[in-house]
C-alpha cells in the first residue's frame, strides 16, 4: 500500500495519474496548500521543501516503509518499482527521463509563474506577466515540434514523461487564448484525456479533496468540463 499526500495541483495531480495507470493501491491524504498543512512537521518529515506531493510506500523489497518528495523522482520510482512508463531500451529510457527533467526544469517552474503573475498575483506587473506568458508560448513550441515528430514526449509510447507534463498543458489559460497555435499539442491533450485511467485519476481528485474542487470551479471545468460543474458535491473527503 502506499501513501499519497497530495492537493489537486498539476504536480500532485501527475502522481494520481501514475498510481492509477499502473493500478497501485493508494490512500490519498489531503494536504490543503491554502491553509499552509505543507508546513505542519508531520509532512516535512516526509518532504523537507514543504511542497506536495510525497508518497510513503509500505510495500518495498525490505520490507521498510520508502519516503519520497518531488513529484519528477516519485514518477521515476513508480516506473522502476511496476516496469511500467519507462522504456526499456536506452534511447527510449533516456529520451523519456530528459523529456521528463524538461518539465521539471521548465514546464512547471514557468508555467506556475505565469499562473501566478496573471492570476495571483496581488499587483499585475507588466514586466512578470509578460516574461513568464513569452515563456510558456516558447515551450509550447517547444513540445509542439516534439509531438508533431513522436505521438509521445519520450518516445512512441505513453511515459512518465507525458504524466509529468500533461498536468500543467491542459489546464494553461494561454494554450487555450489560442488553440490553434499548438495542433500537436492538442491532440496529444485529447488522446491522453481519453484514456481510462485519466478519468478514474481525476474522479478520485474531485471525490478525494473535494475542499479544492467546492472552492475552485475553474479548476473543476478544466477537469471535467463544463457540464461537470452541475454536479452535487461529493459527500466527503477521503483520507
Amino acid at each position: 500500500m502506499i501513501d499519497l499526500y497530495s492537493f489537486p495541483t498539476p504536480n500532485g495531480r501527475k502522481v494520481h495519474l501514475m498510481l492509477v495507470e499502473c493500478g497501485l493501491a493508494f490512500r490519498a491524504h489531503s494536504v490543503n496548500i491554502g491553509r499552509g498543512e505543507q508546513f505542519a512537521p508531520a509532512f516535512l518529515r516526509l518532504s523537507p521543501n514543504g511542497r506536495i506531493p510525497a508518497i510513503e510506500d509500505h510495500d518495498t523489497p525490505d520490507g521498510k516503509p520508502m519516503s519520497l518528495f518531488e513529484s519528477g523522482a516519485i514518477l521515476w520510482y513508480l516506473a522502476e518499482k511496476t516496469g511500467r512508463f519507462l522504456p526499456a531500451d536506452a534511447r527510449g529510457r533516456y529520451a523519456t527521463l530528459e523529456w521528463l527533467m524538461f518539465q521539471m526544469a521548465g514546464v512547471g517552474p514557468m508555467f506556475g509563474q505565469a499562473n501566478h503573475f496573471r492570476s495571483y498575483a496581488p499587483e499585475k506587473i507588466p514586466y512578470g506577466v509578460n516574461r513568464y506568458t513569452n515563456e510558456v508560448k516558447r515551450l509550447l513550441g517547444v513540445l509542439e515540434g516534439r509531438l508533431a515528430a513522436s505521438p509521445y514526449l519520450g518516445s512512441a509510447e505513453y511515459t512518465i514523461a507525458d504524466m509529468a507534463t500533461y498536468p500543467w498543458v491542459v489546464g494553461s489559460d494561454i494554450r487555450k487564448e489560442t488553440p490553434d497555435a499548438w495542433p500537436a499539442v492538442a491532440d496529444w491533450v485529447a488522446r491522453i484525456a481519453v484514456r481510462p485511467a485519466t478519468s478514474e485519476a481525476w474522479k478520485i481528485l474531485a471525490e478525494g479533496y473535494p475542499e479544492k474542487f467546492a472552492m475552485d470551479a475553474k479548476a473543476k471545468e478544466i477537469l471535467f468540463g463544463a457540464a461537470q460543474l452541475e454536479r452535487p458535491p461529493p459527500p466527503g473527503t477521503s483520507s
